[in-house]
């Protein structure tokens, strides 16, 4: 075939492809939430003279475009198995898979979020906790790097050096230890979370070191009906098998009262398994309706008087319902969402035992903390 035809051909084929890629993206939808990235997308941006000379207008207009770009779930993932199948490259937009397990790396220890953590814990323990409470408690989460990532060459925080640089800025609370309980499979293969039902003897523990008396013996495995794809499913881009969530009830569980409060102190009683939510954009939120400021479960069984305060991530949403049949109430205190010095206003800590449970990857992110 003549050399000038086969040019003349792939310009127009290429034309033809620029030309229905910039039409079906002038005339689709522009989305504005990414499920699978479970981030908002770019807006168009302004076009102004502000903007031109100063340069936002294009750097904005750049990741609007490739934010609303025709198919582009599509070309992400074929992006994301080109470049770890066939380049070899050990991860794709910092998340790495190890047999089936998506996590995200975070190698380094942030100092000064960690500081900014401790001080927050430090303020609230001087203000509120000091000489009102029985004992005050500490665990650390390890973020699921720790079961995963040296091990299997991948660059790793030094998790005992960071576990106990920590326990040192805050020694007025008794550390409760717990990664000797924990290994990949009790960790969502496609979410930073744990499992529920992998971590009854994590409860155990937590209620034997604060003297309290827990069963679970006794509890009925329950199962979600939708897939769930976690928060890294979407962030890698290589399309994983979905994990299914579990959940335990027995009598306990189920008689207890949840009451919720709102930003402005209103109270609202809720359940403490959000069937709603379990069908929603992250089914892992049906545990404790998932983000709240103040959250008080009540045990109108108790046979103990025994009071719980904990100070928490979304770790503690799945965790604290197996503690509630060794307590006659547990109130969780999400300090992301309620300013610490509002604290007196919703919180009794007066011979409350106190728990701070944290995960690694929040102390090591911490600047949501008020």
């Amino acid at each position: 075939m003549n050399k000038n035809l086969i040019n003349i051909i792939t310009t127009v084929i290429f034309s033809l492809t620029i030309c229905s890629l910039s039409l079906i993206f002038i005339i689709s939808p522009k989305k504005v939430f990414s499920d699978s990235e479970r981030r908002e997308l770019a807006k168009k941006p302004l076009l102004n003279s502000e903007n031109i000379s100063s340069g936002d207008f294009a750097e904005k207009f750049e990741t609007y475009m490739a934010d609303q770009f025709p198919k582009r779930e599509s070309f992400r993932s074929i992006k994301a198995h080109f470049i770890t199948e066939i380049l070899g490259k050990k991860d794709n937009n910092e998340i790495f898979s190890v047999k089936g397990h998506l996590s995200k790396l975070d190698p380094e220890e942030n100092h000064a979020m960690t500081e900014h953590a401790a001080e927050k814990f430090t303020y609230i323990y001087n203000n509120f906790i000091k000489d009102k409470v029985g004992n005050v408690y500490l665990t650390i989460i390890p973020d699921k790097n720790y079961v995963l990532a040296e091990k299997n060459g991948y660059p790793s925080m030094d998790y005992d050096t960071f576990i106990e640089n920590f326990k040192n800025k805050v020694p007025f609370m008794e550390y409760i230890e717990i990664r000797d309980l924990l290994d990949a499979d009790d960790y969502y293969k496609t979410d930073s979370h744990w499992r529920q039902e992998k971590i009854t003897d994590i409860a155990l523990r937590i209620a034997e070191k604060t003297g309290t008396e827990l069963s679970l013996s006794d509890y009925e495995i329950n199962t979600v009906s939708k897939p769930f794809y976690g928060v890294y499913a979407g962030q890698s881009g290589l399309n994983p098998k979905p994990d299914t969530i579990f959940y335990l009830t027995n009598d306990t569980i189920d008689n207890c009262k949840i009451t919720y409060y709102d930003d402005f102190g209103n109270t609202y009683e809720g359940k403490l398994y959000d069937s709603e939510k379990a069908l929603g954009k992250d089914p892992y939120e049906m545990f404790l309706s998932g983000s709240k400021a103040i959250v008080e479960i009540e045990n109108p069984n108790s046979e103990s008087d025994k009071e719980l305060v904990i100070f928490r991530d979304s770790f503690a949403s799945s965790l604290a319902p197996l503690l509630a049949g060794g307590y006659k109430k547990i109130i969780l205190a999400d300090i992301r969402y309620i300013k610490s010095y509002a604290l007196e206003h919703f919180v009794d800590f007066t011979n409350s035992d106190v728990l701070f449970a944290y995960s690694t990857s929040l102390l090591n992110n911490s600047m949501s903390l008020n």
